[in-house]
């Protein structure tokens, strides 16, 4: 098991405005880096202060240039909302910009607060996906040699940029869906989940039933899952709680852009509280909030329950201020660290 960095990227209440959560991430990919984490993971939304990131394959590309090692990965690509031609280009670029460090992160969208804007049609989504699927993956694998079709259209050109890890960069999914998987299943794609605010014990479920009806559709049973959790390190009930609000807010967030009508002020989501909201403690209890022995314990279980093959960590959310974060992940690289791999073996990847 491997560990990762999710990047969100929201803006509510920082001191140094947009600039300011751009530089954050920065500290925190860096200081991840230096941890030994094995990749950093960036978000993809649109018109919205829920994520200023609207490029994951732009984010990663930039990071290339302020990390030696850290694999970056797209968490993920929204698919449908892409012209294919040009993203197949673009990937096949970032994939040698970061000398062979991009993990292939895609999944369909789910907000149509974004997919109205781009006049399209969420809930054709996963058809989408397919569909421009097919076509990114000829484009980049045969290369030069098949007429495309995208569209009723059938395209025939060159694509002389081809990713530099052959045939293709590690594919991440973000789908529970046997059909989905299996449409993948040539490239042994790992599944992505996350149960947001609903933390350990929704997650369990999920993979849980996942696996059940992966097995019944005969899908191999050593199909990798990456799990993702909020996480922070704290040795202060205070902060543990000032913590579990950051998190509220972006669970706020998320409620909105499920709603058929959301309200904005300009791009600022209008988040207020959704139905049978927890208190702030129930969401310090389902996260991975505590001292270090605490979280240690946490995620010990919880890989030993659901055994993921990467276990992706999200330490500043709800653009929490980045002394909180940091403190946050040192404690976890110093004290957390050890604890997880006496436990399970080494979690981190050598420095070079």
């Amino acid at each position: 098991m491997k560990l990762g960095l999710f990047n969100l990227m929201s803006y509510q209440d920082n001191p140094h405005g947009i600039q300011g959560v751009i530089n954050d991430m920065r500290s925190m990919v860096g200081l991840a880096e230096e941890i030994g984490f094995e990749t950093a993971w960036f978000a993809e939304h649109h018109f919205s202060n829920y994520s200023i990131s609207v490029s994951p394959l732009l984010m990663a590309a930039h990071m290339a240039g302020y990390c030696r090692r850290i694999k970056l990965g797209t968490a993920v690509i929204v698919l449908p909302l892409y012209e294919p031609m040009r993203l197949a280009q673009e990937i096949a670029l970032v994939d040698r910009l970061t000398d062979g460090r991009l993990v292939l992160g895609i999944g369909s969208g789910y907000q149509a607060y974004e997919f109205d804007r781009y006049g399209m049609d969420v809930a054709r989504r996963n058809d989408i996906l397919l569909d421009k699927w097919a076509f990114i993956e000829s484009a980049l694998v045969d290369g030069q040699t098949e007429t495309l079709s995208w569209q009723g259209q059938h395209i025939k050109t060159d694509f002389l940029l081809r990713p530099l890890q052959q045939p293709l960069p590690p594919v991440f999914i973000t789908t529970a869906q046997p059909a989905l998987l299996q449409r993948f299943s040539r490239w042994r794609p790992t599944a992505f989940m996350t149960a947001g605010w609903r933390g350990s014990p929704r997650l369990k479920t999920m993979v849980d039933d996942a696996r059940r009806e992966w097995h019944e559709a005969g899908l191999p049973a050593d199909t990798p899952v990456a799990v993702q959790q909020y996480i922070h390190v704290t040795d202060s009930k205070k902060a543990a709680l000032e913590a579990a609000e950051r998190a509220l807010f972006v669970a706020r967030m998320i409620a909105a852009l499920h709603g058929k009508e959301m309200s904005t002020e300009g791009a600022f989501i209008h988040a207020p509280k959704f139905p049978d909201e927890p208190d702030a403690s129930v969401i310090r209890d389902n996260l991975i909030i505590g001292d270090a022995q605490h979280v240690a314990e946490r995620i010990i279980q919880e890989v030993k329950d659901l055994n993921p093959s990467h276990y992706n960590c999200f330490f500043q959310f709800g653009d929490m201020p980045i002394a909180a974060a940091r403190q946050s992940l040192e404690k976890f690289g110093l004290e957390v660290i050890p604890l997880l791999e006496r436990a399970l073996g080494k979690v981190t990847v050598d420095i070079r």
